[in-house]
């Protein structure tokens, strides 16, 4: 994987003007193997609840990424060791979370990228709710399923379409 998220900004600075090119602001911590990953977006809407996070990890990932609003929430994690080694063995390039993950030790040992505001020990409730596949806002950034996620040590870009 040869990109670098300071070279896109630089190569595409009329994106960033028009919007087609967006850096999330940097409130994300780094966990996973993988610091570096791309892929199309799959976004999922879910506060608080983690049932439909499963639900999607569960499915061929295809070397995308998960992008997961969860309103930001500091009070549980939505994303955990067990979810983690389900997207590595399921071809998930990487995961956004805007919410807390939790099980660190676990998740650093998968081979895939995440991204997420903290750690927080308490789990999130199943109550089955979400909705997956619509326009989500992550920390007033848009993401549509589909956009293009690059992540690496230099911070978390939405692009509208792969840039190379």
């Amino acid at each position: 994987m040869s990109f670098a998220s300071c070279d896109i900004c630089d190569a595409n600075e009329d994106k960033l003007v028009s919007g087609e090119l967006a850096a999330l602001p940097p409130v994300f911590q780094s966990y996973g193997a993988q610091t570096k990953f791309s892929g199309p977006a799959t976004t999922l809407k879910a506060f608080e609840d983690n049932g439909m996070v499963r639900t999607v990890l569960e499915t061929p990932g295809n070397g995308h990424v998960l992008v997961i609003d969860g309103g930001g929430s500091l009070r549980c994690a939505l994303v955990g060791g067990n979810l983690a080694v389900l997207a590595e063995k399921n071809g998930w390039a990487g995961i956004v979370v805007h919410g807390c993950i939790r099980d660190v030790d676990e998740i650093n040992a998968c081979n895939i990228g995440v991204r997420a505001l903290a750690a927080m020990p308490v789990k999130s409730i199943k109550r089955g709710g979400g909705e997956q596949n619509l326009r989500i806002t992550i920390a007033g950034v848009a993401v549509s399923p589909g956009d293009w996620i690059y992540a690496d040590a230099d911070g978390v870009l939405v692009a509208r379409q792969q840039l190379h």
